[in-house]
Formats: structure tokens, sequence, C-alpha cells
């Protein structure tokens, strides 16, 4: 094999070249199960942290650049170290823990977020060297892939209400469970979106999805993408839906008893979700690794950026949507567009294995009818969303109950 070819995937290759090496010992397999992990699991670490302390940075910078300010340029080379003189700052500060707060809950609670952020990382896969059936481009690249994606992501909705709970705090558990209430509403819509590209692909398994991307999903997934997207934007609790830790409500939401590096550990499992969230973009509608020319490697952390710059460009440009807005853009608007989604995307598949099956991939025709069906629905209930509400209070009204006396039946003067 050229340098370059091994180059070009060099991550799976490595790994390859190390489990053919102990095989080659005659070592045991546990033990060569034990040693692939703990070398794997490090380097996965080592690869996360950093891609994250970049990821502070180039949000700083990016927004600096959007309102026209210079943003960290005095720690190291464009300003590259703040993030660690942040982390070093944070070690340093006083841990304040109120009076009667659950004081193991309160430690844990950021543990488990980071803790279930990462662990997202081990079935994404970078990379198309196999071991038989199984991508060496990923840790553990498991046939029901969607699915522990699925549950693991689910324990960051543990993890806040831990925090809010266990801090004794009116603002925190109130922060707490609008962020239950806001994450299990969008998993729906979300499990739904990516329910299309299984049907697709026909397979759970994420290396098997890269490989049934001939051209990216979210060309024959255009709806199911935009829903995905707008769903993991809700769940980062990212600006213009981060009502879970709205300041002018709830002056920090879940985590507002938190200080020093517990703190620091909830803003770091906050941007590692984010990195999670984009990798998992790209890698189901992306194409993931897949690229012409350069590294797999590459591609996919382009295209995992690409992802992330998008995030920050809707955070920093769009307003703060109201708690009320955002429940009801999941249930009235998100979760039918998904249902609808689902029905249209098994119909072709069923075209496909009965009428078209001559066709390797997944027939082109049906990229200009699903654009066309999503263009279609997002005009149409976008228009009866609004029609039905969309969330939307009206002022008017709240403002004469307020005159007559706001929750009394019947209606009474203030005095």
């Amino acid at each position: 094999m050229g340098a370059w070819n091994y180059f070009v995937d060099m991550f799976a290759r490595i790994r390859l070249d190390w489990i053919e090496f102990l095989q080659d010992h005659g070592l045991a397999s546990s033990l060569i199960v034990f040693l692939d992990s703990l070398i794997g699991i490090t380097f996965l670490l080592i690869f996360v942290f950093t891609t994250v302390i970049f990821m502070i940075w180039l949000e700083r910078r990016f927004v600096g650049w959007l309102q026209l300010r210079f943003g960290p340029n005095r720690c190291g080379p464009f300003g590259l170290l703040q993030t660690v003189a942040d982390a070093i700052k944070l070690m340093f500060k006083e841990f304040i823990m109120p009076a009667k707060v659950d004081k193991i809950v309160h430690w844990i609670a950021p543990v488990v977020l980071v803790f279930a952020a990462i662990m997202v990382f081990a079935v994404i896969p970078i990379g198309e060297a196999r071991l038989g059936d199984r991508s060496m481009g990923a840790l553990a690249d498991l046939n029901v892939g969607i699915l522990f994606i699925v549950a693991i992501g689910s324990l960051g909705v543990f993890s806040i209400f831990m925090g809010g709970w266990s801090s004794d705090n009116k603002f925190a558990l109130l922060g707490s469970m609008r962020a239950i209430a806001q994450l299990v509403s969008y998993e729906v819509p979300m499990i739904l979106a990516i329910m299309g590209v299984v049907l697709v692909a026909g397979s759970m398994q994420l290396s098997n999805i890269v490989d049934a991307q001939y051209y990216p999903f979210i060309l024959v997934q255009p709806l199911g993408f935009l829903i995905y997207l707008l769903g993991a934007i809700a769940e980062l609790n990212r600006a213009p839906l981060d009502q879970v830790e709205a300041e002018s409500e709830l002056t920090t939401g879940y985590f507002t008893e938190y200080s020093g590096m517990k703190f620091g550990a909830f803003f770091l499992g906050e941007y590692i979700n984010a990195l999670a969230v984009s990798a998992i973009v790209a890698t189901l509608f992306l194409s993931g690794w897949k690229g012409p020319g350069l590294p797999f490697w590459f591609w996919f952390i382009l295209k995992v950026f690409i992802v992330f710059i998008f995030t920050m460009w809707a955070r920093f440009t769009l307003i703060r949507v109201r708690i009320d807005q955002i429940m009801a853009f999941a249930w009235k608007f998100l979760v039918p567009l998904a249902l609808i989604n689902i029905f249209v995307t098994a119909g072709e598949v069923l075209i496909w294995d009965k009428w078209m099956s001559g066709w390797e991939f997944f027939p082109w025709p049906f990229i200009f009818l699903n654009w066309a069906v999503a263009a279609l629905l997002i005009l149409a209930w976008s228009r009866l969303f609004f029609k039905l509400g969309g969330g939307r209070v009206d002022v008017p009204t709240v403002r004469a109950g307020y005159r007559e006396g706001y929750g009394a039946y019947p209606p009474a003067s203030v005095s």
C-alpha cells in the first residue's frame, strides 16, 4: 500500500495494523480487546478535548467577526490559548456549595453530562478500513449504532434534572424542568427524522449508513435533515432555542448554583454535545468521511465544523424564542412533518424494492420528488401552524385579563 493511501485512511489503518500486530503475537482475544479499547479511548479523549478547545476559540473569534470586534487575541498566537487560560482560571475558583443541596447528586450531575456526550463518539466511523464486517474507523462499530446514540443521548436529560433538583434553588429547578420538557419533546421528531435515513440505508450500523451514501443523504432526505438539525439545536440549548438557561428569566437555569470547575464541566459538556451532534449530522446526512481527493479524516472534520459554524451563526443571529413557542414548534410543526416524511420514504423504499430493484443505490429520481415534497410541506404546514396559533400568546387578551383580575373567576377588578 502506498504512503498516500495509508495517510488518506490513517486512523482506521493504524488501528487495523495495531490489532493485527497483537493477533500475530498470539495474545488472548480478551487481552487484545482490552489493549485496543485502552488505546482507542485514550486517542478518542485526546481528539475530543483538543477539538472542543479549538471549537470554543473558533466560536469566540467567529462571533467577534460577526459583531465587528476582535475576539480573543492575547493568549498565544491569534488567542488560541485563551480557552486553556480560562480552564486554568476555573480550576482555582472556589467551589461554592449552598447549604441545603444534595451534595452527592450535585457533584455527579456534570460528570454524567460529560460522560454521556463523550460516549457518542464510540460509534462514529472515520475511515473505510475493515476487519471482517467491523469498521476500524469506529471504536465500537455496533450493528445498532443509531439505537446506541439515541439511548446515550437521553442520559443528558438525567444530568440536567439532577443538577437542577439537587441545587435547592427555584430558578435551577424551573430550568431543569423546562429542559426535560424541551429535550423530550424534540427527541421525538429527531428520532423520526433518523428513521428516514435508516429506511433508505437499510441498516442501523453507522458504517453501513456511510457506505450507502452514494450521494449525501441530505439530497435524499432534505426534510429529515432540516428536522434533525432544528431538533439538535433545541437539544443543545443554544439560541434561539435556549429558554432552558434564559438569563433574563432564570439567571442561568439548571446550573445557577454551580461554580468553579463544576460549572466548567457543564460548559465542557455543552460543547462536547455540540461536537457530537455535528458529527452525527455529518455521518447521517453529509456522507461522513467520504470525499474526493483529500484524506477521509480531513473531510469528516471539515463537515463537522461546517455544521458547527451553522449552529453558531443561528445562535448569534436569531432572537430567543419563548418557551411556549418552542414547545408548540416541536409538537405542532416538526412531529407531523417527521411522520409524513417517514410515510413518503417508506413508500419510496417499497417502490425501489419492488419495481426498481436494478438500482444498486437509492434511485436518484426520488431526490427531486423529496425536495418538492419538503418545500410544499414546509410552506403548507407553516401556514397551518400559524393559523392554529403557532404557540403565540394573544397579548391584548392577556392585558385585559390583568386589568379584570387575572385568574379570577368570575372576573373581578384589581384594587
